[in-house]
């Protein structure tokens, strides 16, 4: 017995199809069940039931990071993000207390004005607008504004580009990076998230993934949220702000797809999984089910008036490896739609159909026109 898998191509498997368009693909093994294989440069089984995201995301000792898809990119290839047991708990334990929703609230008002002034006024690309925002709030939580931005917006860059420009070695442009973070660190105010991270051993490189981490994923999400709230300004307003967000995140997971490698023989559903296998979790699948959410593919924030499917809602992982940044980006996010507030914001032109890297990300420009 073993899981289905879609069509191969000869020689390559999926592989082709994985590079060009990962999204079809996994859609297509979707539909043969909630979990399937894929062939891939390592066997990989690819799974979207909730009780699958349970039993990866739920046991951290038999699937783990080391050998997964993250270590491709050198982007996210170091910090808590590649730390596995028993070294992973304790880093958390570090590094929690400067993350958590009460913390990053101290954070607020800096935000709130970076928002408000460069509120854009007509025509604009909310894409290319959310990367610029999303840039200067993380040098000024992170350093103060202490931070080169050209050299910040030319590390980050690859970030918003096609693979494989995302996995590509950049030894000179990390060297830049790192010799201007250890200077921004060194001089970072107080209360700020770069203090923190400087008193921590490999504060840097944590640092340097967060900035990574945090920056395409956010800015992204922040893209869409804008496109869907044109056109409807209560969505701006303090009682709605919330679901506006979960229904975003919930339709476009920036992290549409997780990656472990088994780290031992298990077995699912009495299927035998080997060790060495490339085991992966999709938030995009799950979120798009149509037996966990009514109608998955229309916008309706009014959905998160009821409970949500347990293990069903993963924009953030779930369980010990919960996404650190994840008050951070809801901050964010909610503090950006409130400067929208009062103003008029309409669609010009723009498809909001996703598409994969790295990270989920729109297929084209979303250009919106706000008017006060």
């Amino acid at each position: 017995m073993n899981f289905p898998a879609p069509k191969t191509q000869p020689g390559v498997g999926h592989l082709g199809r994985w590079g060009r368009a990962p999204l079809p693909l996994l859609e297509e093994g979707a539909a043969l069940g909630p979990v399937f294989r894929l062939q891939l440069w390592r066997p990989t089984v690819v799974g979207y039931s909730p009780d699958w995201n349970r039993f990866v995301l739920g046991d951290v000792l038999t699937f783990r990071s080391k050998g997964s898809m993250s270590g491709l990119s050198p982007y996210l290839g170091a910090g808590v993000v590649r730390t596995d047991e028993p070294d992973h708990r304790p880093r958390r334990r570090e590094l929690n207390p400067h993350f958590t929703h009460r913390s990053v609230q101290d954070l607020r008002p800096c935000i709130a004005d970076i928002a408000v002034r460069r509120l854009p006024l007509g025509p604009f690309d909310a894409v290319a607008w959310a990367a610029a925002t999303v840039r200067e709030i993380l040098a000024a939580t992170f350093f103060g504004g202490l931070f080169p931005p050209r050299l910040l917006a030319q590390f980050l860059r690859p970030l918003d580009r096609a693979l494989p420009a995302p996995l590509l070695r950049r030894p000179w442009l990390f060297h830049r990076m790192n010799r201007a973070l250890a200077h921004a660190l060194a001089i970072a105010p107080s209360g700020t998230l770069g203090a923190a991270l400087r008193e921590l051993p490999g504060g840097l490189e944590e640092a340097r993934v967060a900035l990574s981490a945090g920056y395409d994923t956010t800015a992204h999400t922040l893209a869409w949220l804008l496109f869907h709230a044109a056109g409807h300004p209560w969505w701006c307003e303090p009682d709605m702000r919330e679901a506006v967000i979960d229904e975003v995140l919930r339709l476009y997971p920036a992290g549409w797809l997780g990656s472990r490698r088994c780290a031992e023989d298990t077995e699912f559903a009495g299927v035998t999984i080997a060790r060495g296998t490339l085991v992966l979790y999709s938030p995009y699948l799950t979120h798009r089910d149509p037996t966990l959410w009514k109608e998955p593919l229309s916008f309706h924030p009014g959905r998160f008036a009821d409970p949500l499917p347990p293990w069903g809602y993963i924009p953030f992982a779930a369980g010990e490896r919960t996404c650190l940044g994840r008050p951070l980006a809801r901050l964010i996010l909610d503090s950006v739609l409130s400067a929208f507030a009062g103003s008029q914001l309409d669609h010009v032109q723009g498809d909001p159909r996703p598409r994969a890297a790295i990270t989920l990300a729109p297929a084209e420009p979303l250009l919106l026109r706000r008017k006060v």
